[in-house]
């Protein structure tokens, strides 16, 4: 009888391939989910609360302490704000194309700390700013080398705020996997809004507690606590890196645009065929892209379709092809996404434009007001803004629990409206906001000027500062609307693969729009006279603010009309969606889905 042992099945190469790809499959569904919640917010509402207390008074800390000019000031502030609001699009684009969201997240937070320290310095040592000025007139500006410290350290802070705003809302959002996880078709909860919740309860602190110290404490503790409250955020995000779901970038986004486009004209003489089926697929290649679904074809923008048209001169047995002539539809599609949400947030553009300086001139209006809660007790000018983000916070909850389900007995829609007719919403009270600026405006001047304080700049007149209460409260309910609509339509609508770059759309249009606010603002202050100019350097009373409210309300307007024109017009990016239990089968049944809830089944193997 033979006694030798059976041969062992020795595992072959590709099956150990497989295996290794198979525990890091398991590994990678294990990372990610609710549990990394707590570090990305961390991060997130520190970050938040250090940014809204070193941005939210800052317009005081120019003109009281450097003795900047008021236009001046709000001009450098909103210039700056226009740079923060530019850097996301570099920062987008690098996470996407090669370094990823969480080391974009990370550099991008210490930058930005090493420009909280550089503004904090000249706080804490008298020798960095120029001598008080308490009566505002005839002061000392400060210097060329003071102007420097404070450009430099805003400076630091927009390339620092480059990595970050892009990059945490979507890096939060990938620990969830699946876009209805994301956007709350299939749970009763939106991430967006609770995300946005918890960055208004951050600023909310900060506009108390920050805000509180710079005006009766010192602008040393004032500038230090936002300090100190980055570095927390910094150690609790690196805290939690073992934890996160960290998506490999797909390459440059900006690159894959420019094949489709490069391709298209290449075969511009070609001829599309009628059946898209036709036209180029592989999915291995865009595997890395469409991790949650591939873009189906659409029939806009046909002539972009001849970059994915097989010539019979293209070996499309070589993988991949050469993408400078041949692309698949999935990545014609992206093309086409963009370009279709691109008059959608434009609109956001003009939006800023109106808003971009009020916050400024409102601080200002609230100086010249009675601030007295008690005998002892002022509240400061920049805490005012408290009002508009507790409107905001209980309006994202009552939106939630009341409104959804109200619209969606109406509409039928799972979130009760399309994040288009939510971002319609927020325009509509936003110039209701801004009309309602004009007339509190023209109440406060003439309480000025029925006790003779016209001319008396540094006068507290007798109104109580509440009167600007209704605009903070309206403000927030537009935020509520249009800012939460337009940063998950961004999301939604954008290909998975540029999400970080559609995020950073976001803070582009609000950098274009605060460069466009400047260009007003001067214009107005330059061409409206020094007589009677609607924006003076010092004296707001004799100021016509209401005649610049009046105008950026027709301004809105005029913007809302040609927003409605393109959400009439636009449709909805269609997807191949692909269920975990499908993906695990290797088989399902897509569905091509748009926000509008039209839904065709799709049969195919993946």
């Amino acid at each position: 009888m033979d006694n030798k042992p059976a041969p062992m099945d020795l595992p072959t190469p590709n099956k150990l391939v497989e295996e290794e790809d198979d525990d890091s499959m398991l590994n990678h569904k294990k990372l990610g989910g609710i549990k990394t919640m707590p570090f990305i917010l961390a991060n997130e509402i520190c970050d938040r609360f250090a940014s809204s207390g070193f941005h939210s008074n800052m317009i005081t800390y120019l003109t009281q302490e450097l003795n900047m000019p008021l236009v001046q000031a709000s001009n450098t502030l909103t210039n700056f704000g226009g740079t923060a609001s530019f850097t996301p699009l570099i920062g987008a684009l690098i996470a996407d194309s090669f370094a990823g969201r969480f080391w974009t997240i990370t550099v991008g937070s210490i930058i930005y700390e090493l420009g909280l320290v550089s503004i904090t310095l000249p706080a804490v040592l008298p020798s960095l700013r120029p001598p008080p000025c308490p009566t505002q007139q005839n002061c000392q500006e400060a210097s060329t080398f003071q102007l420097w410290i404070l450009y430099i350290s805003l400076l630091l802070t927009s390339l620092g705020t480059g990595g970050i705003r892009p990059c945490v809302v979507t890096f939060a959002a990938d620990q969830f996997g699946s876009d209805k996880m994301i956007t709350g078709r299939s749970k009763k909860w939106n991430f967006f809004n609770w995300y946005y919740f918890s960055m208004g309860l951050a600023t909310l602190t900060a506009l108390t507690v920050v805000v509180y110290v710079q005006e009766n404490v010192g602008w040393g503790w004032g500038l230090g606590i936002p300090t100190i409250a980055m570095i927390v955020s910094i150690i609790a995000f690196v805290i939690g890196s073992p934890l996160y779901k960290k998506i490999e970038p797909g390459g440059s986004p900006l690159i894959r645009l420019a094949q489709v486009i490069v391709a298209a004209f290449k075969k511009r003489k070609e001829t599309a065929p009628e059946n898209p089926k036709l036209l180029y697929q592989n999915k291995e290649l865009d595997a890395a892209i469409s991790l949650h679904g591939r873009l189906v074809h659409t029939d806009q923008y046909k002539w972009l379709d001849k970059a994915a048209v097989v010539t019979e001169s293209e070996s499309v047995s070589s993988n991949p092809p050469n993408l400078w002539r041949l692309v698949t539809v999935h990545r014609v599609e992206e093309l086409k996404t963009i370009i279709r949400m691109l008059p959608i947030w434009a609109a956001g553009i003009l939006l800023v434009t109106s808003s971009s300086h009020l916050h400024s001139f409102v601080i200002q209006q609230a100086r010249t007001m009675d601030r007295h809660l008690s005998k002892s007790f002022e509240i400061p000018p920049a805490s005012l803004s408290i009002f508009g983000i507790l409107t905001t916070l209980s309006g994202l909850v009552l939106y939630e629990r009341l409104f959804v389900p109200l619209a969606r007995r109406f509409t039928g829609h799972p979130s009760g409206v399309t994040c288009l007719q939510r971002m319609g919403i927020g325009f509509v009270i936003n110039i209701v906001a801004t009309i309602v600026s004009s007339f509190i405006e023209i109440k406060r001047k003439s309480v000025a000027a029925h006790h003779n304080l016209l001319d008396d700049p540094k006068a507290i007149v007798p109104i109580s500062v509440f009167w600007l209460v209704p605009q903070f409260c309206l403000h927030g309910i537009a935020e509520v609307f249009m800012s939460v609509g337009h940063l998950e339509f961004l999301y939604d609508q954008s290909p998975e693969s540029m999400r970080s770059t559609a995020a950073a759309l976001y803070w582009t249009a609000i950098s274009m729009g605060n460069y466009i606010g400047t260009l007003l603002v001067s214009l107005v202050h330059k061409y409206t006279g020094e007589n009677s100019n609607w924006l003076p350097d010092r004296n707001l009373n004799r100021g016509k603010l209401e005649y610049y409210y009046w105008l950026v309300s027709g301004i809105q307007v005029l913007n809302l009309i040609y927003y409605i024109i393109c959400a009439y017009l636009y449709t909805y990016k269609p997807l191949e969606e692909v269920t975990e239990e499908e993906e695990e089968d290797g088989e399902f049944n897509g569905k091509k889905i748009s926000e509008k809830g039209v839904e065709l089944t799709v049969n195919e193997t993946a």
